[in-house]
């Protein structure tokens, strides 16, 4: 099991791409750190982890409040001494065009997205740097490489936790701490669930392979990246999109 032992944190973990993330984490060995905000969806999570034989711990998070994070932060050292792997994957959607799109609605974004991907690496980092070791992974997505109709907020996110992710390779690759960035592109998960049929269907004719991507194959990657199988991958930024931007 490629994970065997490492602590692991992923936020948003309560449903998607976070739950997936989560069960696969569990299923490679590791000691999954369940954060959400939504108590069903973790207890969720964790029950289904712990179904596949691994330690599941959960919590309730608010990215947005430090605070927050460091209290999760201050229970896992309490228990396991370590952490290992620090998956920044909550996220939210508040799409509207340009002239149209609230300050309100563009600054919810950027305060989940991208401060809250910055809050979590701060109160990882220390830790990782005196361990020696260590795997941020940031959830991108190729709007964050290419934008797209509506998204003026959610593009500018998912740039920024790129820059990030490039950033901090730079400034923690020689203290033992690696950074990513993964770019899914269409997934089939609850957020998509307010799109029309037509739309969807768009968006498979848009794929090479001809459909969505499955979370489980967004959370294969992540769990490739925080595997000492990735040791040399510091600072990519990897698209997971079934080839729709060819």
């Amino acid at each position: 099991m490629r994970l065997q032992g490492k602590v692991s944190i992923i936020t948003g973990a309560g449903r998607g791409i976070g739950h997936a993330t989560a069960l696969k984490f569990g299923r490679e060995g590791a000691i999954v750190i369940v954060c959400d905000l939504d108590q069903p969806s973790i207890d969720q999570t964790v029950a289904a982890v712990r179904a596949v034989g691994a330690d599941a711990q959960g919590f309730i998070v608010d990215v947005t409040n430090r605070s927050s994070i460091q209290s999760m932060i201050d229970a896992v050292m309490d228990r396991y001494s370590r952490v290992d792997v620090l998956v920044n994957n909550a996220g939210i959607v508040q799409d509207a065009q340009l002239l149209k799109m609230n300050e309100d609605q563009f600054d919810r974004v950027i305060d989940v997205n991208l401060k809250g991907t910055w809050n979590c690496a701060k109160a990882v980092a220390g830790i990782m740097v005196q361990q020696g070791s260590g795997v941020i992974l940031n959830a991108s997505s190729v709007v964050g490489i290419y934008g797209n109709f509506g998204q003026t907020n959610y593009a500018a996110s998912k740039c920024g936790v790129i820059g990030m992710a490039k950033s901090w390779a730079r400034e923690l690759g020689r203290k033992g701490v690696r950074a990513n960035a993964v770019c899914p592109g269409f997934v089939e998960t609850s957020i998509l669930s307010s799109i029309p049929e037509k739309v969807l269907n768009a968006l498979r004719d848009r794929v090479p392979l001809g459909r969505l991507a499955k979370p489980e194959e967004i959370a294969n990657t992540y769990a490739f990246l925080a595997s000492d199988e990735a040791s040399y991958i510091n600072g990519a930024v990897i698209e997971v999109s079934g080839g729709a931007t060819v």
